[in-house]
């Protein structure tokens, strides 16, 4: 099973494994379901390149990017006013708090981490005890009906706290970007331990 990497895009198998796979292809036949030995289409790959591109694009930014406090302080500092005490029910009243603070830089993640006013009973104790600490909300996420220490891990600030906030370049991107890049070399790397595809197996018929 050694490895050949003169031509990558032709095979990466020695050819004593490429004899080998030849031979096991020849002579599995699959219960008469015989499989020839043709290249990925290229309309088909292209196709797999536009729907990553696709996918990237519709999610920006990405759904799954962690709501942090400083993102419901707004809505928890709201709940107290009149006319969201004088709503008739709990609907009503988040509906009215969403209504004022709408216009904000924070709408399209509010969109995306909706949450229910029993959402913000159960974490506003939380965070209004951290905002009487002074501290930067942005370092703290909200974990289901916990408020937590983000785990990220940024510079220091000159009072020796540490920036705890998911950086510009990582707004649940990178993750993406590893598991792509893996599964596409892993697909590469299988495809290419097969034999070369100007060879096709005869399946018992002859030359093709």
């Amino acid at each position: 099973m050694t490895w050949k990497l003169d031509a990558p895009l032709v095979t990466l198998s020695d050819d004593a494994t490429t004899q080998k796979n030849e031979a096991l292809w020849e002579k599995e036949d699959l219960g008469g379901l015989t499989e020839d030995n043709n290249p990925i289409p290229l309309p088909v790959v292209w196709l797999v390149v536009l729907t990553v591109i696709t996918a990237f694009l519709v999610t920006a930014p990405l759904w799954g990017q962690r709501p942090t406090a400083a993102l419901y302080s707004a809505y928890i500092n709201s709940m107290d006013k009149p006319e969201v005490l004088s709503a008739k029910d709990d609907v009503e009243a988040m509906q009215r708090i969403v209504a004022m603070n709408k216009g904000t830089s924070n709408d399209a993640l509010l969109e995306r981490h909706p949450v229910t006013m029993d959402d913000l009973r159960m974490i506003k104790d939380q965070v209004k005890a951290l905002e009487a600490k002074g501290v930067d909300m942005r370092d703290y996420t909200v974990v289901g009906n916990q408020v937590v220490v983000a785990n990220f891990e940024g510079n220091y600030r000159p009072d020796g706290t540490r920036i705890r906030q998911q950086p510009w370049w990582d707004k649940g991107y990178t993750i993406d970007l590893f598991y792509l890049s893996y599964f596409f070399l892993a697909v590469f790397l299988i495809v290419k331990r097969l034999p070369p595809t100007t060879w096709q197996p005869r399946h018992g018929h002859g030359s093709h």
